[in-house]
């Protein structure tokens, strides 16, 4: 089974956002090249590095929304891959209005699944259905 474009290109913005994450902003820079190494396909590298660089340059009102969401949770608490899960999700609930809310979030869910723990994907949820109402108000 063959995984979606889209949902391979979010793949890849969380690995990268967790890079930046661990490693810091200088990492930014030299990003493409972990896409061009994992990616052969160029349009699913162009959509990961736009959505990474996208998150990133609203990592403050992602995060923001983020930590307004959840109660008695403070971002440093958060594992690097849920923290990841969660900002671009953010950024695409916020910025992208092209990406219907529904598929945002449960396209963060499956990313939970598929690469943090079996809690994840409850807390996930939560969070992006509390950032979903704060956006709507």
């Amino acid at each position: 089974m063959s995984v979606d474009r889209r949902t391979r290109a979010r793949e890849l913005a969380i690995q990268g956002l967790y890079q930046l994450d661990v490693q810091g902003p200088d990492l930014l820079e030299r990003l493409s090249r972990f896409f061009v190494e994992n990616e052969p396909d160029d349009s699913i590298r162009k959509l990961a590095s736009d959505w990474t660089a996208g998150t990133w340059k609203n990592l403050d009102v992602c995060d923001e929304l983020i930590v307004a969401s959840t109660i008695k949770w403070e971002l440093s608490r958060l594992s690097y891959v849920d923290k990841s899960i969660l900002r671009l999700a953010v950024y695409q609930l916020k910025f992208c209005p092209d990406i219907p809310p529904k598929v945002v979030i449960n396209e963060a869910i499956e990313l939970a699944k598929k690469f943090s723990t079996a809690q994840s994907s409850a807390f996930v949820n939560g969070v992006l259905d509390a950032v979903l109402k704060k956006l709507k108000v």
